[in-house]
């Protein structure tokens, strides 16, 4: 019989972790680490593979390594992506940056580049895995009205653009999330991604700047010439003060 969901909140052991890589020896290597750390491990070797696991064996994250035969990474999880928003960290190789900013675009939550060593995985593994948990706080308005245009339903995940409903990723949502909580001021790069992705990944800036630009693409009527998420060159960002609605573009 299957544990109940309120395991996981006293420990890790509960999640269920789906490798996907055509490599056995990396799989091995994978699967001996987070056993080790008490983690559930399902391999699959190939795209289809894992993509049928996603539906039947129901993991909490997935590791997907982008250089495989027939489905590689990317259309493995482009195709992941039209049904499932389960949290998924890509296995690159050295030096491909390229590869790494179009993972991300195409909705990956993070990535590995390896070689990567036991407590690199642990570490990614638990921040990606945290950052899919709600917030511990919610706002006391369920549905958040900034104006006539946007609101944001808390409870869904979702915002509401001209009345047409948008899902958010996790991370989007709390990106998005940190930063109407703290509307009107400036938040600096640095104490974004210590919030929204924790501060080992205090030298990742790059992330902050991604993830604007697609919360941008969703609520903003022109995300050129933003009205809500505002940029503070050099600085950070900077929800629009919606409770004075008289604040002019910036």
């Amino acid at each position: 019989m299957a544990l109940p969901k309120t395991s996981k909140n006293a420990r890790h052991n509960a999640y269920r972790v789906l490798v996907v890589d055509d490599e056995i020896r990396m799989i091995g290597f994978i699967r001996m680490n987070l056993e080790l750390e008490g983690y559930q491990v399902v391999e699959a070797h190939n795209g289809l593979e894992a993509l049928e696991a996603i539906r039947t064996k129901l993991p909490d994250i997935v590791l997907l390594d982008i250089m495989m035969p027939d489905l590689d990474g990317f259309e493995t999880l482009r195709m992941l992506r039209e049904f499932s928003t389960i949290p998924v960290i890509m296995l690159t190789a050295k030096g491909e940056e390229n590869d790494k900013v179009y993972g991300l675009e195409l909705g990956a939550d993070d990535y590995i580049t390896k070689p990567f060593g036991p407590r690199e995985l642990s570490s990614r593994i638990k921040a990606v895995l945290r950052r899919a948990e709600m917030p511990s706080s919610a706002p006391s308005q369920a549905v958040l009205h900034i104006d006539d245009r946007l609101q944001v339903d808390f409870n869904r995940r979702e915002v509401i653009v001209n009345d047409k409903h948008v899902k958010l990723r996790p991370t989007e949502y709390r990106l998005l999330y940190h930063l109407i909580e703290n509307a009107g001021w400036t938040i600096p790069h640095d104490q974004i991604l210590a919030k929204v992705w924790g501060y080992e990944y205090r030298d990742e800036a790059h992330y902050v700047r991604l993830y604007v630009n697609y919360l941008r693409e969703k609520i903003e009527e022109d995300p050129a010439n933003p009205k809500y998420i505002l940029t503070e060159r050099g600085v950070g960002y900077r929800f629009f003060d919606y409770k004075n609605q008289s604040e002019s573009k910036g």
